[in-house]
């Protein structure tokens, strides 16, 4: 999602002096971004965590402010790095279903980050900067465009309609549930989304669901 959520080795770029001080400031601004917010906290507070002095946040982000928006968006990866796992249209429809629903659960793995991620991105709903309108601009709705184009190649449309884009709303939205209500998924049925088997079996049966609505989708139209 270069991104938070992939491996805890690649939570950030190297950084140039090799002591991790870069990794370590995203990490405290993704702390206390999402448990404060921007205005909040103060570039003291944010050092202080890191274990670096104020004068690296100027030396790896610009200001405070660039800080705020790399823990907005490089949890959120590489949208081109997503759209490749399920654009190809050499890929079955299973396929690409299940190269998608595998991008979307990629960041569970995370534990405590991707819970982080989603207080941060909570917050920003709330106390807007921009900074998460940008990410839907940029990112988002390529990746939800490049799901319509494959629903358009799968029901042999040459464009969406209304009701194309409802399906894909409908195919992405058990995915992002599963982050929105991780917490209180746990509570209810705690262990069902502990470790890779249980993301596997999430990931299997939405694929299985999402080729369920597509078919629907199909019938529909053809009656």
């Amino acid at each position: 999602m270069n991104a938070l959520h992939r491996q805890p080795e690649r939570l950030a770029p190297r950084d140039s002096a090799g002591d991790g001080a870069r990794e370590r400031l995203l990490l405290a601004g993704l702390r206390l971004f999402a448990e404060r917010g921007f205005a909040a906290t103060s570039t003291r507070e944010l050092a202080e965590l890191a274990g670096v002095n104020v004068a690296s946040i100027a030396y790896y982000f610009g200001d405070k402010a660039g800080l705020y928006r790399a823990t907005i968006v490089e949890p959120m990866g590489s949208a081109d790095d997503d759209i490749a796992l399920y654009a190809d249209p050499q890929l079955t429809l299973a396929q690409a279903l299940s190269a998608f629903y595998r991008s979307l659960l990629e960041p569970l793995r995370q534990g405590e980050i991707n819970r982080l991620c989603m207080k941060l991105h909570f917050r920003e709903m709330l106390e807007p900067t921009g900074v998460f309108e940008q990410e839907i601009v940029e990112d988002i709705r390529r990746m939800h465009e490049a799901l319509v184009h494959l629903l358009c190649r799968a029901l042999g449309l040459g464009a969406a309609d209304d009701a194309l884009l409802r399906l894909a709303i409908c195919l992405a939205a058990p995915g992002v549930h599963l982050h929105t209500a991780r917490d209180v998924t746990e509570r209810i049925v705690p262990g069902l989304m502990d470790g890779d088997a249980a993301l596997r079996a999430w990931q299997d049966q939405l694929v299985h669901y999402g080729l369920a609505m597509v078919e629907a989708e199909r019938a529909r139209r053809a009656a």
